[in-house]
């Protein structure tokens, strides 16, 4: 049975022991690193279908926080049960695979959008990397889709002010590139966007 958690709601703690490997059933969530001055920094978003981290099938605690961005539903598997269907579904086996390995390339990402992107290039990329993830899902429409963030997840995971995001985000609608409202992003040039973010 699917456990609920509302949104702002805090899923995990960081280093608290996990009873499981949990997944999200649906809604948004995003791993955390939080400050003791209030300050986050957003490492990820775990959208629907996914394992909240791949690290729960080898540790027993997340270094991060895992916060509810939307109301979310999550299930918890048994490691042991777990374990048990990677040992005989060689499938299961590569796709968490290859969820490592899109884990690694997301901790990529956000080390070149903090350390050269300038602050269009961080949001333009952010906007790809979640349609790129929710096509798979099948879940863009017309480079539509449902995005439930606001300018303060946005700032927290590209490491700029929320007004700067705001600024930003009037400079993408002008040029015609995106246009983000009503809990929806729709991707109006794709070529330009792409171009924008110098993802290649």
């Amino acid at each position: 049975m699917p456990l609920p958690a509302r949104p702002r709601h805090t899923i995990y703690r960081a280093h608290e022991a996990l009873d499981g490997v949990p997944l999200i059933v649906d809604g948004w969530a995003a791993r955390v690193i939080r400050f003791s001055d209030g300050r986050r920094q957003i490492l990820s978003f775990v959208l629907p279908g996914d394992l909240i981290s791949t690290s729960a099938v080898f540790a027993g605690s997340f270094g991060f926080f895992v916060e509810a961005i939307t109301a979310v539903r999550y299930i918890s598997y048994a490691r042991e049960e777990f374990n048990g269907f990677l040992a005989s579904d060689p499938e299961l086996a590569g796709a968490l695979l290859s969820a490592c390995l899109a884990e690694k390339d997301e901790a990529d990402r956000l080390a070149a959008n903090l350390g050269r992107r300038r602050a269009e290039e961080r949001i333009a990329s952010l906007f790809l990397h979640l349609r790129d993830r929710l096509q798979v899902c099948g879940l863009v429409r017309d480079e539509r889709f449902a995005c439930p963030l606001r300018q303060k997840h946005i700032a927290d995971a590209t490491g700029l002010t929320p007004v700067h995001v705001n600024r930003v985000l009037g400079t993408l609608r002008q040029s015609g590139l995106v246009d983000l409202a009503d809990g929806e992003l729709t991707i109006a040039d794709l070529p330009g966007l792409r171009q924008l973010a110098d993802m290649r």
